[in-house]
């Protein structure tokens, strides 16, 4: 908002913000004002009687996903919904657990992927979806399929080490 000026007053025009501004110090007028992002989680409801803090423990028990490309997100799923069920207070939903302690297990891009995310996340499921969408695209499933069907014994390779190999690639993309 401007304040109306007569050509006699011209040199005394002052905005009001600026009025504002002549109370603050160089170190505050120098700090920028940043306005963080929503947080993309809404949690499950507890019950009203009900609280729930996650320890450290918990906390350290926890596996790491950065986001590279030789990461298993399947199997960092898989470990987390382990610790979160063996951690897990009597009464407390299950997925309340994970969608708190999920952040946790995320480390550099992986980290970066969930906070700059512009969704909503309401459920456990929809975390999950998300996150494997990003991290175990459509286009990872079928190289790991093609390298399925064309799976040959190495020479020198024993009939168990093959064995071996083939159910790795398996469990890495079947199962979706």
């Amino acid at each position: 908002m401007k304040v109306q000026t007569t050509p006699s007053s011209t040199n005394n025009f002052v905005e009001p913000e600026q009025m504002k501004n002549n109370d603050r110090t160089l170190k505050e007028l120098a700090t920028p004002n940043v306005v963080y992002q929503l947080w993309c989680f809404q949690y499950p409801q507890l019950k009203p009687a009900q609280t729930y803090e996650l320890k450290s423990g918990l906390i350290h028990l926890l596996p790491k996903f950065h986001g590279l490309a030789r990461e298993d997100p399947h199997k960092h799923i898989k470990v987390l919904h382990v610790v979160c069920s063996i951690m897990r207070p009597q009464g407390i939903i299950e997925d309340y657990i994970k969608m708190k302690a999920f952040q946790f297990t995320l480390d550099g891009a992986a980290k970066d992927w969930l906070y700059l995310k512009l969704v909503l996340f309401n459920t456990w499921g929809d975390m999950k979806h998300m996150f494997l969408e990003k991290f175990f695209p459509a286009s990872r499933i079928a190289t790991i399929r093609k390298e399925i069907y064309g799976i040959r014994q190495h020479f020198g390779e024993t009939l168990h080490e093959y064995w071996e190999r083939f159910n790795k690639f398996c469990t890495t993309s079947l199962h979706h």
